[in-house]
């Protein structure tokens, strides 16, 4: 488990003054790039060794608003993981009231072919599966 806070900026709010849902998808990446940085195999690092982790599918289910301002604390837990892909589980709370879930999956690819990540990044997935 690891969390990440985030501060809803004024860009972010709609007419109303709510943050908009596609942010949450954005908030949600931040979390997971942040995640992965702790771990000390973050984006650049796994990019500059070839290997890209694009998005397989996502979700969000909105709970509560949040607004320009707002402290969004993010918990992000991976889910599962296979040979190719893994999962993480995002639950953002504001003050501690839930304000969203989401899920997303991820697969890794080398020059568009999927890779097995355990053979191909041993450490990247050793340090994953240690932190489940």
């Amino acid at each position: 488990m690891h969390i990440y806070k985030h501060e809803i900026r004024y860009y972010e709010c709609d007419r109303m003054g709510i943050t908009h849902h596609s942010n949450y998808i954005r908030i949600m990446e931040e979390a997971r790039i942040d995640y992965l940085d702790k771990l000390g195999w973050g984006f650049d690092k796994i990019e500059a060794d070839g290997v890209v982790s694009p998005v397989v599918s996502v979700e969000c289910k909105y709970k509560s608003p949040t607004t320009f301002k707002d402290i969004v604390e993010v918990e992000v837990k991976i889910g599962s993981m296979s040979e190719l892909k893994f999962e993480f589980f995002y639950t953002m709370r504001k003050e501690g009231k839930l304000v969203a879930e989401g899920h997303s999956v991820h697969c890794f690819t080398e020059n568009g072919r999927p890779v097995i990540i355990e053979r191909r990044l041993p450490e990247l997935y050793e340090r994953i599966k240690k932190s489940m």
